[in-house]
């Protein structure tokens, strides 16, 4: 059983970019190989079969490819027929040096790139049987000479083709750039209340220890725990407690500047990071937050009332690493709980703070 990307994703997305470049690269080497046979005077059957593979083998690939069962497969059989192909009209050509090059160069190129070095292999296997079957139908002649005719013939192949398969390239490296982007976004954001992770905003937490050591600036940063979260699990349901998450991080999201960073750092604990923040400037923000947090209603559950403890800590030059700075705001949360939650706490602890601002 195919894996279920190359069935219906990859596959056919395979099949339609081919499905443009052996359109182009078919009608352009129709013109190289038109031009090196015109000279031998080939039979008409041979002017049939060179329309055919121009003109008619693209179309069949492609539908052969999207009604396959893995069209991933499909289309790499294809590109082997390509080669072959390839290969029967060299011997035809009776080995004229340039559409030779040109007719087996581009498609070594377009092999390795779709294939790496494992395809180009297979490929060059498939155009040695495509010579061996010209040879049994034409026998074996050699032309040195390439006329100015065919030269003129072979340049569109020579140099749009390229154009083409580099922007077809550069197209696919631009999505898996942006895929990779994404993929490093989710990596390292919470998936219940999009935030930053733990680990995520550990390492923003060192970056801006860093900075602050560096540059000589401040800072603060807050651990909001929600109060008595298990019991809300516990009483109302895990589906109102993820309400309840969501809620705060989108609180946190509204409120804070576009340089704070925040994040769950644990269950029911979130973590702010407030760059260039005095301690006491960042304790009327948290305060202020807590308070808009105490007055959110919950349509599904109105008898639910939720509060936040809140600890802050800013940064200290003699902290000796980030995880200090950390555990000065571990420390105030502790605190924050001890005195009956539902406060603002600084470090070091002094009396918590249950101040009514004005809002943000």
């Amino acid at each position: 059983m195919a894996p279920a990307q190359y069935t219906t994703g990859k596959g056919l997305s395979l099949a339609r970019r081919l499905y443009k470049s052996r359109i182009l690269g078919l009608g352009l080497g129709l013109l190289c190989v038109a031009a090196g046979m015109w000279p031998l005077q080939p039979a008409p059957w041979v002017w049939g079969l060179m329309l055919f593979n121009a003109f008619v083998w693209p179309h069949l690939a492609y539908q052969w490819a999207r009604w396959s069962q893995v069209p991933f497969r499909a289309e790499y059989r294809n590109l082997l027929v390509d080669s072959l192909l390839g290969g029967f009209w060299v011997a035809a050509m009776q080995f004229n040096p340039l559409p030779l090059v040109t007719t087996l160069g581009m498609m070594a190129m377009n092999n390795i790139a779709l294939g790496g070095v494992r395809f180009f292999l297979a490929g060059c296997g498939a155009q040695i049987l495509g010579i061996g079957i010209g040879l049994g139908v034409f026998g074996l002649s050699f032309t040195p000479l390439t006329t100015p005719q065919q030269l003129y013939a072979c340049l569109p192949m020579l140099t749009l083709y390229p154009m083409a398969l580099g922007y077809i390239c550069y197209q696919q490296a631009a999505t898996l750039g942006r895929h990779k982007r994404e993929l490093l976004a989710l990596s390292r954001t919470d998936s219940l209340t999009g935030l930053l992770n733990h680990g995520a905003w550990k390492d923003q937490l060192e970056i801006e220890f860093q900075r602050c050591q560096r540059q000589a600036h401040g800072g603060a940063i807050a651990l909001i725990d929600i109060d008595h979260f298990k019991a809300i699990n516990d009483t109302y349901g895990h589906v109102a407690g993820d309400v309840v998450l969501r809620q705060l991080s989108k609180l946190l999201r509204q409120n804070l500047r576009a340089s704070d960073q925040a994040g769950r750092y644990g269950g029911d604990e979130f973590c702010v990071i407030l760059p260039d923040v005095p301690l006491e400037h960042a304790a009327d923000l948290m305060e202020a937050l807590r308070g808009r947090f105490a007055a959110l209603g919950y349509e599904q559950n109105p008898a639910l009332q939720v509060s936040l403890s809140i600890g802050l800590a800013a940064f200290n030059p003699m902290h000796e690493d980030a995880m200090d700075w950390l555990n000065d705001a571990d420390q105030a949360l502790y605190a924050a709980k001890t005195a009956g939650r539902n406060n603002v706490t600084c470090h070091p602890p002094e009396r918590p703070s249950r101040r009514v601002l004005n809002p943000l």
